[in-house]
């Protein structure tokens, strides 16, 4: 989506990282910008004048390349094998993949190299008319030209246990974005100008180990939780890319939907009762907590909003572990796992941030 806001300023320079972005291509408006952005539609051109700068200084970009090992000799790095069998040698291997990426748990895993489950946060994904939220938040009928369309972020405690708004996009768009086949995952996006005539948001609630389930020694319990709520929001919204949904005061009071509001997600919305998708202690916090954020905010808990199954996407639901002083795996030296998919990570800036950390550490070891 393009969001450089971070709260991840202990961690490194997000000022260095957001010049970093202004030099290939994003306006110098994100240096000042409280909130700054870039747009997805404007993110491949800068992510291809990276790639470029990367080439330029003698760096190689692979691409078509699946990583199906990783070389290890007496408990050092040596290199990865790619899915044809060719090997690519190095004294030191940043393990950077996404939050997503479940062939490379799997592959760690049966190298008998330790990972970890971890907790994570599921829900839904919220739409309301922009509209209402400009009206909210800016306390007047029509926001007008000259403001953009506004943000929020909401958070309460129900039961001990935090629901929050996530990855909010004014003037966005709700987007399919899973991985494997037979699963529907939601996430929403925003262009530059922040210009469609919806908003929407992330809203989770924190899922603990405890909540789910199984031996929490087991690396790969927290993801199987995830692949079986993303599975049944494929069987309920019927196929195809088609996602579950449900208006908001519908929800909250157990009410079937008779009709869905218009709204961005183009692939289908299929009218549900989401309480057949989430588990029953989501649904319930879900529930006590949207009329208290309409209480927040004036027009929140309306019928007009649209609730879209499911957010599951918020974070890793594994861990690779590393040492705190190296970054280099425990098992391991010379690997270092990084960024979204190890579990440091939770966004655009931070993960940028740490991999500039991993990057300055690797270099202790080449």
């Amino acid at each position: 989506d393009g969001k450089l806001y971070t709260r991840s300023t202990k961690r490194g320079n997000v000022n260095q990282v957001l010049k970093v972005f202004v030099a290939h291509g994003a306006t110098d408006d994100i240096l000042v910008d409280a909130r700054p952005h870039i747009g997805t539609n404007k993110l491949p051109q800068i992510i291809t004048a990276m790639r470029e700068t990367i080439q330029n200084a003698g760096g190689e970009i692979h691409f078509d390349k699946k990583v199906t090992a990783l070389l290890v000799n007496s408990k050092k790095i040596k290199g990865v094998e790619l899915a044809k069998g060719e090997k690519l040698q190095a004294n030191a291997v940043i393990l950077a993949t996404g939050h997503s990426a479940r062939d490379v748990f799997e592959m760690l895993h049966r190298q008998d190299i330790l990972i970890e489950a971890k907790p994570f946060a599921l829900g839904v994904r919220i739409e309301h008319p922009q509209e209402i939220i400009d009206r909210a938040q800016y306390h007047c009928e029509y926001r007008g030209p000259d403001l953009p369309p506004s943000y929020y972020s909401l958070v309460e405690q129900v039961d001990s246990r935090g629901v929050f708004s996530f990855c909010m996009c004014p003037g966005g768009i709700i987007a399919p974005c899973a991985t494997d086949a037979n699963e529907i995952v939601v996430n929403g996006w925003s262009p530059s100008k922040r210009n469609n005539p919806y908003a929407n948001s992330g809203t989770v609630v924190q899922v603990n180990m405890e909540d789910v389930q199984g031996d929490n020694s087991d690396p790969f319990k927290m993801l199987r939780f995830q692949q079986q709520i993303e599975q049944a929001a494929f069987k309920a919204g019927g196929g195809k890319l088609v996602a579950p949904a449900q208006r908001m005061v519908d929800f909250v009071e157990g009410r079937l939907s008779v009709n869905l509001p218009e709204n961005s997600y183009l692939p289908g919305t299929n009218s549900v009762q989401l309480s057949e998708v989430l588990p029953l202690w989501i649904n319930n916090r879900l529930k006590a907590a949207l009329p208290v954020f309409g209480k927040k905010m004036k027009g929140y808990y309306t019928n007009e909003a649209i609730l879209v199954g499911v957010e599951s996407r918020t974070s890793s639901p594994v861990k690779i572990p590393r040492d705190k002083e190296t970054l280099q795996h425990p098992q391991i030296e010379g690997l270092f796992p990084c960024g979204e998919g190890a579990g440091y990570a939770g966004g655009i800036i931070s993960a940028a941030i740490d991999g500039i950390n991993c990057a300055i550490a690797a270099l202790k070891v080449v």
